[in-house]
């Protein structure tokens, strides 16, 4: 059964997230998420489920335009344009380890505002390493330069 119909036979769809466009957010695998059929058009910040071609994502609103949304999971780095039309629902709560968690949650809505303040930070820290990684790839330097960086996430 498709999203779509679970959606419109019971207004409500859970699903243990795939991918990792959301994280640190929503973690593959391991969390739940509860999307709902939404009641209007998304605001800013809200977690769209729309259609992309055969595949569903799980995306955030960062633009609201007149017929459409710009949207972008918090852990890439390009925005999408996705009409309205293309939207099935939208997150209203996710459960991590047991533990439920509403959008209408403060710690939620303080995460959204944090983490969405602080990405020309995070797209500036993506640029200078993709940057590393080419200088370092062009001088055959690219096989020590992965050494020394999983050296540093052991720590």
């Amino acid at each position: 059964m498709t999203f779509e119909k679970l959606l419109q036979e019971d207004g409500r769809l859970v699903y243990r997230t795939r991918g990792v466009s959301m994280e640190p957010m929503l973690r593959q695998n391991r969390d739940l998420v509860v999307i709902e059929v939404p009641a209007s058009r998304l605001k800013k910040y809200d977690v769209a489920l729309y259609r992309r071609g055969t595949s569903y994502v799980l995306h955030r609103v960062i633009r609201v335009k007149s017929d459409h949304y710009l949207i972008r999971g918090d852990n890439t780095y390009a925005l999408e344009t996705v009409p309205d039309s293309a939207v099935l629902g939208v997150l209203t709560a996710f459960q991590r380890k047991g533990k439920k968690y509403s959008v209408t949650d403060r710690g939620y809505r303080c995460y959204v505002r944090f983490w969405n303040a602080i990405y020309p930070l995070r797209a500036l820290r993506a640029r200078c390493r993709g940057l590393a990684v080419g200088i370092a790839r062009k001088l055959g330097l690219l096989p020590l330069l992965k050494r020394l960086l999983r050296r540093k996430n052991k720590r």
